[in-house]
């Protein structure tokens, strides 16, 4: 007798008999396992759950909940070892947040503290404040109002921060008298002094302007320097070459460097410089996107990480400028975005490379909000790799790191030549409505001496080269085997110098707590006069018995500081006159 056929409806049955079977069995199997992960995960925070509710219940006065929440967490980021990986608690969310975008709501202007009132350094082209009539060095001595002498910086700007129309009034003080009022300028909320804040200092005056706020979008690109509200480009009129300089990288930085250099070729660029010199970094994405501004084809920065697959991002041609010469300025201040720019463009020939070794700073980090809403986690995921495979991080034991000048184009600069050019760049950068400019910056050369910064001069003598015999030579130093690794040290034992100085100082400071000293044994004697110039003078030592043992040339004008804590005192002579320029060392007087 044949077997009868089974029915659908049984073989459902023996199916779903089948399927129970084997999800139960997965249970068994899952469940001791995730029961194991569970307990592990409690066994974990256990500790730090005993400690807070020890805390809670025997601690002798009421704890601060929230800063106990902050310690731990950052204390468990710290056992990281990493300094780029952070908390965000809720409160700082909205600045770290406005840091990354590049762009709040505000009044717009560069501010600075002086005299315990807000100063503003320069109001922001086409901003608020610029339009309502504030000037560079204005005061801001009172906001709705509510004296700000005396306030923190930050907590000012959080006051002329708000929402987009709204309305702040600010009492500004500035030099001059009533005709130096703007329009629209009235009657100060604060005329005289209030508490500990000063009246209106001699030959100044105060006066009121309603501020309408707006959404301000940081300027990250600069010019040479400001020619009336606008900014000139041209460092090299005659040959027309153009000077863009790059601070960070947002949103708003491709758009406008690819707007910017069209019109600088429209108006006949021959070459160009990009300075990315102490640009800390910002978007990877602007970073790729600018160096695909200026390449066809080929790799720009590579990803790599832990967790992460490796990504690597590749320039395209749709959208690239014109294949002009081009120099990049970098220094060791150059990080992050800044270092993916100028190794991209130097790894595929685009660009030659002017300055120092960059800082090396490779680490790609992600900002992540936390599922409870309670702030945000900025950690380090993966690394840059440059085209050419070179990872761009510095390690506590690596030799290599970061991108580096080419060949022949090392151009070093002291501290004393960065802060005299960023004197003169800050200047010039200011945004006046009556500028007194007497330069003459149609005379390229008068410029770069104007300027000065070598770096920026050789990197405008290889562009001229270039655009006169269609070869790159260089401008700057070779760069020996083992150069930039000699500087790195140079900086890490000057690094150590100065901790082992304070260290010195503050050994004596408890020394004469201790004793009791006087407090003018605390005191250094000044080994040399305030007025003298030092840079490219001499040291010349002499043993005990009067023969000279060596003769050094002194490179820094910083030379004091160092001679400080130095077994040394100054000798005193009859009339304490200083040695005759242009004595010999023969001829000089012996101790």
């Amino acid at each position: 007798m044949p077997r009868a056929k089974s029915t659908p409806k049984r073989n459902k049955s023996a199916l779903a008999a089948t399927v129970l079977l084997v999800a139960l069995g997965i249970l068994a199997i899952r469940l001791p396992t995730v029961a194991a992960q569970r307990s592990s995960d409690y066994s974990y925070w256990a500790p730090l759950v005993d400690v807070y509710a020890l805390v809670e219940r025997h601690f002798f006065k009421d704890p601060d909940r929230e800063a106990m929440q902050i310690g731990a967490i950052r204390g468990m980021l710290e056992a990281l070892d990493d300094p780029y990986t952070e908390y965000v608690p809720p409160r700082d969310v909205a600045d770290f947040d406005r840091a990354i975008r590049g762009s709040y709501v505000g009044i717009g202007a560069e501010v600075n503290m002086r005299e315990g009132f807000l100063q503003i350094v320069s109001p922001m082209d086409g901003s608020p404040a610029f339009m309502a009539g504030l000037e560079a060095d204005d005061l801001i001595v009172g906001v709705d109002g509510e004296s700000t002498f005396g306030k923190g910086i930050n907590d000012i700007i959080s006051k002329l921060l708000g929402t987009p129309g709204t309305k702040v009034r600010v009492t500004v003080e500035r030099e001059g008298g009533r005709h130096d009022l703007p329009e629209g300028a009235q009657d100060p909320s604060i005329e005289g002094a209030v508490g500990e804040a000063p009246g209106v200092a001699p030959g100044r005056i105060r006066f009121d302007l309603v501020i309408v706020r707006d959404r301000i979008r940081a300027a990250t690109l600069k010019g040479l320097h400001r020619d009336g509200e606008q900014w000139s480009y041209w460092v090299d009129p005659e040959e027309k070459i153009a000077y863009i300089r790059i601070t960070q990288f947002t949103e708003t930085t491709i758009p406008a460097l690819s707007s910017t250099t069209k019109a600088l070729l429209d108006e006949g660029m021959r070459a160009f410089i990009l300075d990315l010199r102490f640009n800390t970094g910002g978007s990877l994405q602007a970073a790729i996107e600018m160096a695909d501004l200026f390449l066809e084809s080929g790799t720009i920065v590579s990803t790599r990480g832990r967790t992460a697959r490796e990504q690597t991002a590749r320039a395209s041609a749709r959208g690239t400028l014109p294949d002009f010469p081009m120099v990049v300025l970098i220094n060791g201040v150059s990080a992050s975005a800044s270092e993916i720019v100028a190794g991209a463009l130097s790894d595929n020939d685009r660009a030659v490379i002017v300055g120092e070794r960059t800082y090396g700073k490779g680490s790609v980090q992600s900002v992540h909000r936390l599922p409870s809403g309670q702030g945000q986690l900025k950690i380090t995921e993966q690394y840059y790799y440059l085209p050419s495979g070179r990872l761009l991080h510095r390690m506590d034991d690596s030799t290599v790191w970061g991108v580096d000048p080419s060949p022949g184009f090392f151009v070093p600069m002291t501290n004393p030549e960065n802060r005299e050019m960023m004197r003169i760049r800050r200047q010039e950068e200011i945004l006046r409505r009556d500028r007194d400019d007497n330069g003459d910056w149609s005379n390229p050369e008068w410029i770069l001496e104007h300027l000065r910064d070598r770096q920026l001069t050789a990197g405008v003598e290889a562009l001229r080269i270039y655009l006169n015999t269609g070869a790159w030579q260089p401008t700057g130093e070779e760069v020996p085997e083992g150069t930039m690794q000699v500087a790195a040290l140079q900086e890490e034992q000057r690094r150590l110098r100065l901790l082992e100085r304070e260290l010195i100082r503050t050994q004596t400071r408890i020394g004469a707590l201790e004793g009791v000293v006087a407090q003018d044994a605390l005191e250094k004697p000044d080994l040399i006069p305030d007025n003298a110039r030092l840079t490219d003078g001499r040291i010349i030592i002499y043993d005990a018995d009067g023969n000279i043992v060596s003769e050094l040339r002194i490179t820094d004008e910083m030379l004091e500081p160092w001679l400080i804590d130095a077994p040394l005192e100054r000798i005193k002579r009859d009339d304490d006159a200083p040695i005759a320029r242009g004595r010999t060392p023969e001829a000089a007087p012996k101790p």
